[in-house]
């Protein structure tokens, strides 16, 4: 049953940032780029891209990630690709990434980062704290993070592990998730290549890692955050995440929230939420960019609604997408989206190959 509108639905053209907007239907296979009026101004396709993830590099060119040719989305320890390809969808470079999953990042330096899968051993297991109680996979193994750097040619040139540079004790899985996975990254940041900013959506906890020392040097952890999904720092130096809020703070409704907050206080300076709050409401993927107008692109994944909100939270733009595709779990149609992103027209993503 068909609860919404899609297309296009608001366009203030006064204060809408003008741009194009790159986004992924998940378990699909294309990535479109639209104009502001809600028109496919062109795509790509990308064979096997269950995560529904895709960026513009600086030189215009996409990167993404895929399935290996006979993988399938259920296997998180299978084989996975990260893949760039030219604007005509020619892929002009690709490296392996076994059990890649949810995200990952070019670097200044060159080098391609990326989150992965890998079984944590019985001991590694055995500290993880939390969960439901005999929800291992197969009743028998734990899924582990690991963030894996490599050379343009392939070669790995750095690696953190959860189950070496972990104090996996610290960071307990909720009481009500499965003990699938320690702990379900689902976003990797980089910190102008000398830190990483790591989301961890089955313990809501957000942390940075030191990329010499290999250590976590700051950790922030909030029940209601809810399982939060793209972290990232802004120009101004502060935090900017979605908030899922599968399990919202004190009584009422689950809702989801945007938040910006001053990682080193803890004060949260910008929140945006529905009116009522549980009209704003995603449990599980979805994303937000801070635009250069200032205001707030979000990503409401699990009903593949992309909209643009002011600094005071009017929506200014508004897109529901059309493409629906089978979800893998709990089974039925649905037109989710992972995340999604605004490009300026003279950026040099775009290059001038597009106009509005």
């Amino acid at each position: 049953m068909r609860l919404q509108n899609t297309g296009l639905l608001i366009h203030d053209e006064e204060r809408a940032t003008q741009g194009f907007t790159l986004f992924s239907p998940l378990m699909q296979d294309q990535v479109y780029l639209l104009d502001m009026k809600g028109n496919v101004v062109h795509d790509w396709t990308v064979n096997g891209n269950a995560y529904g993830y895709a960026y513009l590099l600086p030189n215009g060119n996409l990167l993404a990630s895929a399935l290996a040719p006979d993988g399938k989305e259920e296997d998180r320890e299978g084989m996975h690709y990260i893949l760039e390809l030219d604007w005509n969808g020619r892929i002009i470079w690709q490296c392996e990434a076994p059990g890649q999953h949810h995200d990952f990042v070019r670097l200044a330096n060159g080098n391609t980062s990326f989150l992965g899968f890998e079984r944590l051993s019985k001991e590694a297991a055995g500290r993880v704290r939390g969960g439901l109680k005999g929800t291992e996979i197969d009743g028998e193994y734990i899924l582990g993070d690991y963030i894996r750097e490599v050379t343009p040619r392939g070669e790995v040139d750095w690696e953190w592990r959860s189950e070496i540079n972990m104090e996996i004790e610290k960071f307990p899985l909720h009481d009500f998730t499965s003990r699938e996975e320690f702990s379900h990254a689902n976003s990797i940041f980089d910190l102008n290549g000398s830190d990483y900013l790591i989301s961890s959506r089955r313990s809501s906890y957000l942390f940075m890692i030191e990329r010499e020392t290999k250590h976590v040097t700051w950790s922030r952890h909030e029940e209601h955050w809810g399982g939060q999904h793209d972290a990232q720092i802004l120009e101004n130096g502060n935090l900017l995440f979605f908030a899922n809020g599968f399990k919202t703070q004190g009584a009422g409704l689950p809702y989801s929230q945007v938040i910006e907050m001053n990682w080193k206080t803890g004060e949260e300076v910008w929140t945006y939420r529905g009116d009522p709050p549980w009209t704003f409401n995603s449990p599980h993927i979805s994303g937000c960019q801070r635009l250069t107008s200032g205001n707030t692109l979000i990503c409401e994944g699990l009903w593949g609604r992309i909209f643009e909100i002011t600094p005071k939270g009017e929506i200014v733009w508004e897109y529901i997408s059309p493409y629906e595709g089978w979800i893998s779990r709990g089974g039925g149609n649905g037109n989710w989206i992972f995340r999604a992103l605004r490009y300026m027209p003279n950026s040099p993503q775009i290059g001038g190959r597009l106009s509005l």
